[in-house]
């Protein structure tokens, strides 16, 4: 696959996608597409444990969806374009991270936010300001009130302002905030964290996770259990993980 707009790279059990049109990272349709692509190739590909959505340059993760993509003649190829990638992830078993190092608004905004986990240096910010040119984010207001509730959701995208990385933390908008000179390294901890654990136990738990997000507790529990049972605990890496234990030794996983 040979892309303009990101870098698509694989390496080991990682996944790295990185909207790369610096300064800024618009979300073109072209740009759109290339990560749609991405994406289906990541569903396809059984050995990754880990997706990672990255940006080149310091300024942006992303500064949103190219308004010029919003004219009446272009709009509803860049909504169902937009809207896949997000339907792309939810169909994506194994965890999504988030790396921002800038900026992120409007569809950057929301694609960074739709991540898994969040991970963003000190100077990050990021804001939803699609009311003041007279529209406003649907995969926001679809989202944000399940993960930040319906006040700051309200706030957030009637006023249109930005937040600093540390207030976007203290609302769950984001998982970490790292010093800006240590962030690179901090990344990588962060991530290594992930990766050393058994890929199908991390693939369940992301599952069960998933599976109670739309029910009350009784019926999300149920189905927790229903995953556990007939999923994580008929892996090998479970099995292992119980007898490392037992014998007080680090498990050695065999992600089966």
């Amino acid at each position: 696959m040979a892309f303009q707009l990101i870098k698509y790279e694989k390496k080991g059990k990682v996944a790295t996608v990185t909207l790369n049109a610096p300064p800024l990272n618009w979300l073109t349709i072209a740009m759109m597409k290339e990560i749609n692509e991405a994406l289906a190739d990541v569903l396809k590909d059984v050995s990754l444990q880990l997706l990672v959505f990255d940006h080149a340059g310091e300024k942006a993760f992303s500064s949103g969806a190219a308004v010029e993509d919003h004219t009446e003649d272009k709009v509803d190829e860049m909504i169902g374009l937009f809207h896949r990638m997000f339907r792309h992830m939810v169909e994506i078993d194994i965890p999504i991270v988030g790396v921002m190092n800038g900026v992120a608004l409007g569809g950057g905004c929301e694609l960074i936010s739709f991540c898994d986990m969040v991970i963003a240096s000190e100077k990050s910010r990021l804001g939803q300001p699609e009311i003041a040119v007279g529209v406003f984010p649907p995969v926001a207001a679809a989202w944000f009130p399940k993960i930040i509730g319906l006040k700051k959701t309200y706030e957030l995208l009637l006023t249109g302002k930005m937040i600093s990385a540390k207030e976007a933390e203290a609302i769950g908008l984001v998982n970490a905030v790292i010093p800006t000179e240590t962030f690179r390294e901090g990344v990588d901890k962060f991530l290594a964290d992930l990766l050393n654990k058994s890929r199908p136990v991390s693939v369940w738990t992301k599952r069960a996770i998933k599976a109670g997000l739309s029910l009350d507790f009784t019926q999300a529990l149920e189905a927790s259990e229903i995953i556990y049972m007939s999923g994580c605990m008929a892996t090998k890496d479970a099995r292992e993980g119980i007898t490392a234990f037992l014998e007080k030794r680090k498990p050695v996983w065999k992600d089966e």
